[in-house]
């Protein structure tokens, strides 16, 4: 986090009643952050060009003034590749989802989502781990029909059985310090298996192994075959 302890968070949403019920739910962070509100994606862009030290964006993926793949490349562009920036919407369409994952999007909270959920996502992202609602990973079979290239039994099979365990609680969305408590191992060695896991499953940001692991099953250490 940059000078002093104050976060700055960037919320982008074309509503202004649902920022400010955003920005009502974050005053209960610890030190309430400053915050930064765009209406539409040209602002939100604005706002990532003007400001150089934002912690963290919360992005509306349906507002005015681009297509939302295009907005979400644009401001994972300019922003800096530490700067987590995670899905709101109204709409759980499991497909656009997993393409702003894709793209990097290091989550999804659903608009539906009560302040608790809200401000512990956000708590668990800013700790290096991802959040997905549960019924997200919930649907659908083993994917393939996301756009997003999955995991097979195969690169599984070629893990150890402790990067199995790595990967069944990056599956539950826990952070490098937290899989390193319940594993009891140095979070250097959690970052070295994550590295590992990420290469053997072809995928390019944990996000995208939490969701490998969730179609093939992998969401509690004692469901690694």
């Amino acid at each position: 986090m940059h000078g002093g302890d104050e976060m700055k968070i960037l919320i982008a949403d074309d509503h202004e009643l649902f920022r400010d019920g955003l920005r009502h739910v974050l005053d209960q962070f610890e030190g309430p952050p400053t915050i930064i509100e765009a209406s539409d994606f040209p602002q939100a862009i604005a706002a990532a060009q003007a400001e150089k030290d934002i912690d963290i964006v919360l992005l509306d993926l349906t507002m005015p003034g681009m297509a939302w793949a295009e907005g979400l490349a644009k401001l994972k562009e300019l922003l800096p590749a530490s700067v987590p920036v995670i899905v709101l919407s109204a709409s759980d369409d499991r497909r656009h989802v997993l393409q702003a994952v894709n793209m990097g999007a290091a989550g999804f909270i659903p608009k539906t989502s009560s302040s608790r959920v809200m401000l512990s996502a956000l708590k668990l992202v800013l700790s290096g781990g991802v959040y997905l609602p549960p019924a997200l990973l919930d649907q659908g079979g083993p994917g393939g029909d996301d756009g997003a290239p999955m995991a097979g039994e195969t690169a599984i099979a070629a893990l150890t059985p402790r990067q199995r365990e790595v990967l069944a609680l990056l599956g539950q969305g826990k952070s490098n310090k937290e899989i390193a408590r319940v594993l009891e191992l140095a979070e250097g060695t959690v970052k070295l298996h994550v590295t590992a896991i990420l290469k053997a499953l072809n995928v390019n940001n944990r996000t995208r192994a939490v969701v490998a692991a969730s179609h093939l099953g992998l969401t509690a250490p004692d469901a690694a075959p």
